[in-house]
């Protein structure tokens, strides 16, 4: 089961006459503001300094971001 809820996976389809090695599984990242349609209020909210470190002042808006290039997340 996948830990990140955000975090989708996909199988496309594999032909039998591909030219290329297929890839089995996709993954895509869904942003967390399509589950929230609209901001409610009082919603909880991270201290200033990780806010500005994060990128959102909201948990409920926060996506980590891992760079496919290496060098782990922001």
């Amino acid at each position: 089961m996948n830990s990140n809820p955000q975090i989708r996976r996909w199988y496309p389809f594999v032909g039998p006459h591909d030219p290329c090695e297929p890839m089995i599984v996709r993954t895509y990242v869904v942003p967390p503001n399509q589950y929230i349609p609209f901001q409610p209020m009082n919603l909880p909210q991270f201290s200033l300094e990780e806010a500005l470190r994060l990128g959102t002042l909201w948990p409920a808006l926060y996506s980590p971001y891992a760079s496919k290039c290496g060098g782990g997340s922001y």
